[in-house]
């Protein structure tokens, strides 16, 4: 037996970016910082963060790419993956990203960082309008996401 979880609490870097792929699933892409706070020797406070990728496919996609924005706080789910892809020079690259499976908006209403009132795994299921989505052209993922979609 094996098991892969990930569980991450942290603010987003970025807006994210909502997409679709040729035959209309959404992906949406985000970047999510944790921060590590710790003493020194020296007793001095000190900091550390980590930035992790975070995709969301289907539904939990549009959902962020409607809800989410730079600075919120979110709770995480999902599994840590590693895949590789070849960049437009035609040199290998790898990229370590967490496909989220659950997503959940923290903080507390009127706070700057909050989702907008109390946690939430799923807000109001709407499409979001289509001047918010980037349309593209990448093509229909096959039921499982891990396949190398560069990007």
């Amino acid at each position: 037996m094996s098991v892969n979880k990930v569980i991450l609490v942290g603010n987003l870097g970025k807006d994210p970016e909502l997409r679709y792929t040729a035959s209309g699933t959404a992906v949406a892409n985000f970047s999510l910082a944790t921060t590590e706070r710790y003493k020194d020797r020296e007793g001095q406070t000190q900091e550390k963060t980590e930035w992790h990728n975070i995709v969301a496919w289907r539904q939990l996609a549009e959902i962020c790419g409607k809800y989410l924005q730079k600075g919120k706080q979110v709770y995480i789910e999902g599994r840590i993956q590693t895949r590789s892809y070849d960049d437009k020079d035609g040199n290998k690259r790898y990229i370590t990203e967490i496909v989220a499976d659950q997503m959940q908006m923290l903080g507390r209403v009127g706070d700057e960082n909050s989702g907008g009132g109390a946690p939430r795994r799923e807000p109001r299921q709407e499409r979001p309008q289509q001047s918010r989505v980037q349309e593209t052209t990448y093509e229909e993922p096959p039921f499982n996401p891990d396949d190398d979609i560069p990007f």
